[in-house]
């Protein structure tokens, strides 16, 4: 068993264009190091995965254009994120094809980047409304175990499916 999550890696050239945003430390703000941002697909937890190859089998995303936009949000008052658009049918997919491995999937897909971790008394960094307007192509949907680890996760691909 293993700490599992579907996500989709952003490129490297919206990644480089990301880290342009303030990003200063701050009391009660963790922002995320660019290596580890993604979007989310579906949370697992605790989960095999040999079950999820064999759940994903015969898988192919459709081609699909992931927009980041319009501006820096806030998510559950807790994490600073960049929404992520067109990737509901991919999600949908994941988790109708992933549905009895790890954790229950979410009712609602709600595509974001993190940027960064608030705690509940930190005073909003200025990035909060920053515009963003970039689009990239999905490529493929990775398979990511994830490691905590005193300073932060520490995030691996172990299985990915490309785009048809």
């Amino acid at each position: 068993m293993a700490r599992l999550f579907l996500a989709v890696w952003p490129p490297e050239d919206v990644v480089d264009h990301l880290t342009t945003l303030h990003r200063k430390d701050q009391r009660g703000v963790r922002f995320v190091p660019p290596d580890t941002w993604h979007v989310t697909l579906r949370f697992l937890g605790e989960a095999d995965p040999g079950a999820v190859d064999d759940a994903l089998t015969g898988f192919v995303p459709e081609p699909t254009t992931v927009r980041l936009g319009p501006a820096v949000d806030v998510l559950a008052e807790r994490a600073l994120v960049v929404p992520a658009s067109g990737l509901d049918p991919v999600a949908t997919e994941v988790a109708e094809r992933t549905r009895h491995v790890g954790e229950p999937p979410r009712r609602r897909f709600v595509g974001h980047l993190t940027l960064a971790r608030l705690k509940p008394f930190a005073h909003m960094p200025r990035v909060l409304g920053a515009l963003v307007d970039l689009e990239f192509e999905l490529d493929e949907v990775a398979l990511v175990q994830s490691r905590l680890h005193p300073d932060g996760a520490r995030y691996e691909t172990i299985a990915s499916w490309p785009v048809g």
